[in-house]
């Protein structure tokens, strides 16, 4: 019986970029339907890989990971340095921005902004390798119950951002059953350009805001990680982070107008940050000045509402 699906992910997702610290980094490749077992070798570029072989997990080992085995290609001599050491141009992030108005704002303009913000692999110091990395390879296989088989092939190695971002990667198959090996592949890349949408487009006092990522300039392989912040005080909740790929604002008060979120991306070969600008109008059902810092009317308000009422009362009983 020939496979029937063979495909490429990669452990561990999603997971953050580190620019100061080697990471290792592994794919990846199931096969299932065959019988027997197949063949499974993964290839860069086209080329076959060399790989050195890893012994079989100890027995009832789930979790076992080879992490441990790169530390010793790692030259403990070399530690991070500065970009400016380094002899690099460009910081990677925009000159401070200008603070932005308080009040409510006119109806005027768009009411979203984006300053990108993109980490280029050209930017990480140095301390990586710049020969060329040693991989580990391990394979294994599972009988199903159909009397076919699952086989899991893992190629690991320390990750360098410099020349592994949009490098291909792909697993290949050869079976007594295949006339050609079957094939799966990825391609490492950075996330680029976050594409983010906040609905309302015009958001006024009292409203529930929803900002979301909907996608990138690029294909991102692996899965990128998000993180919501505001830049220069906490997120309305209180908190001084938000995970996910949407940011959700409840009830926003006015004096959120003018308030900027920054959504960084990151995925182990590299990050990159979206800021945009909530602008906030004014909303005709409250009137100016009786909300309060949850967009709620205040207790003045709920004051003279009792009272008129109370009125109302009074003049229809006499």
């Amino acid at each position: 019986a020939p496979p029937t699906s063979i495909s490429v992910l990669a452990a561990d997702t999603p997971a953050p970029f580190s620019r100061y610290q080697a990471q290792n980094f592994t794919l990846v490749c199931v096969v299932s339907g065959g019988k027997p077992a197949p063949l499974v070798y993964f290839k860069r570029d086209g080329e076959p890989i060399e790989a050195t072989p890893l012994p079989e997990p100890p027995a009832g080992a789930g979790s076992w990971a080879p992490r441990n085995l790169l530390h010793r290609d790692l030259d403990d001599t070399k530690v991070p340095k500065s970009l400016a050491a380094e002899g690099e141009v460009g910081g990677g992030r925009p000159p401070a921005t200008a603070d932005p108005p308080r009040g409510l704002a006119a109806e005027r303009g768009p009411v979203t902004e984006t300053i990108p913000e993109t980490v280029v692999s050209r930017e990480f110091p140095r301390w990586v390798h710049v020969a060329e990395p040693i991989y580990y390879f391990r394979h294994t296989h599972a009988p199903v119950s159909d009397g076919t088989v699952e086989a899991r092939a893992t190629l690991t190695w320390t990750l360098n951002p410099q020349i592994d971002n949009e490098a291909l990667f792909s697993c290949e198959v050869k079976h007594p059953a295949l006339s050609m090996p079957m094939q799966s592949e990825v391609t490492l890349v950075a996330p680029k350009g976050p594409k983010i949408t906040m609905t309302p487009t015009r958001a006024r006092v009292g409203d529930t805001v929803r900002i979301l990522v909907q996608g990138f300039q690029n294909e991102v392989f692996p899965e990128p990680l998000f993180t919501w912040t505001r830049v220069g005080s906490r997120l309305l909740d209180g908190s001084a982070e938000h995970d996910g790929k949407e940011l959700v604002l409840e009830r926003v008060p006015a004096e959120l107008n003018g308030s900027m979120y920054r959504c960084t991306a990151q995925n182990p070969l590299g990050s990159t940050d979206t800021h945009t600008r909530l602008i906030v109008f004014e909303n005709p059902n409250i009137p100016r000045g009786t909300e309060d810092s949850n967009g709620s009317l205040t207790g003045h308000c709920g004051f003279r509402l009792v009272l008129a009422l109370t009125l109302t009362v009074i003049l229809e009983l006499t």
